[in-house]
């Protein structure tokens, strides 16, 4: 009995953790609703802006015009709760942490929130303008470009997800590297077999047109080195060393 309390403490906290997480998801959901259909045209800018002045966006399933703005309102909220529900996981795992573990996870959730957004502005700004731009002028002749509703969502939110989550890279590396696994050094070495990855990765996580690849595979070359150079400033050894001083102050003081 005495070992099922402490793991029946650990579930109804990690309950109230992942409620709160959710109930921030719906709070911002809620409180964006109401421009649910602006919102969706917002994001549809890239793509009318490169049809023709004839061509216009289409929805062929009857509740596309409802569904579409709704699907795309939460998955909004979510994106924007992202750091509140970083905090949620944090909060829960902190406890079990180092001092220096916990130096090391705050400017971790900051960075990976930002890089999070950052990607999304990336795949917005620059490459939707590109490569909706190619896909319309390479329509054969006599074909209308008129792109569901539906379908043009599933796209964008396809190009977002994988952005966000290539931006990322500079943390896995720094994490990587912090924990023993791998060295800058040796990555550094691994830089052609990085080279073709990010472009497999790219050719897995985009659509299949060579433009999306190429402009998701490049930032991740850029934030690779950009990784290596933040993980220069972590190492294992130091991390190990605070941790033994740490565990020596605590027990002569427990003397």
């Amino acid at each position: 009995m005495s070992q099922q309390q402490p793991l029946i403490s650990h579930l109804l906290e990690l309950r109230n953790k992942l409620l709160r997480a959710i109930g921030s998801v719906l709070l911002v959901f809620i409180c964006l609703v109401y421009w649910a259909n602006d919102i969706y045209h917002y994001m549809a800018i890239p793509l009318m802006q490169a049809l023709p002045e004839s061509s216009s966006m289409i929805a062929t399933d009857v509740a596309a015009p409802f569904f579409a703005p709704f699907k795309l309102t939460l998955v909004l909220a979510f994106f924007i709760a992202i750091p509140y529900v970083l905090f949620q996981i944090w909060s829960f795992v902190a406890p079990g942490l180092y001092k220096h573990e916990k130096r090391l996870v705050v400017p971790l959730l900051a960075s990976s929130t930002l890089l999070f957004y950052l990607g999304i502005a990336f795949a917005y700004y620059v490459v939707f303008p590109v490569v909706f731009g190619f896909f319309t002028s390479v329509a054969p002749d006599g074909v209308e470009v008129a792109t569901d509703i539906s379908s043009y969502l599933s796209f964008i939110l396809k190009l977002f997800f994988a952005f966000g989550l290539a931006f990322e890279i500079p943390v896995a590396v720094v994490l990587l590297c912090w924990a023993g696994v791998t060295t800058p050094e040796e990555l550094k070495k691994k830089r052609p077999y990085i080279v073709v990855g990010a472009f497999i990765v790219g050719m897995l996580l985009t659509p299949p047109d060579i433009i999306s690849q190429t402009m998701l595979a490049i930032p991740m070359l850029v934030l690779f080195e950009g990784g290596l150079i933040a993980a220069r400033f972590y190492s294992k050894g130091e991390s190990e060393e605070e941790d033994d001083e740490d565990t020596t102050e605590e027990s002569e003081g427990s003397k």
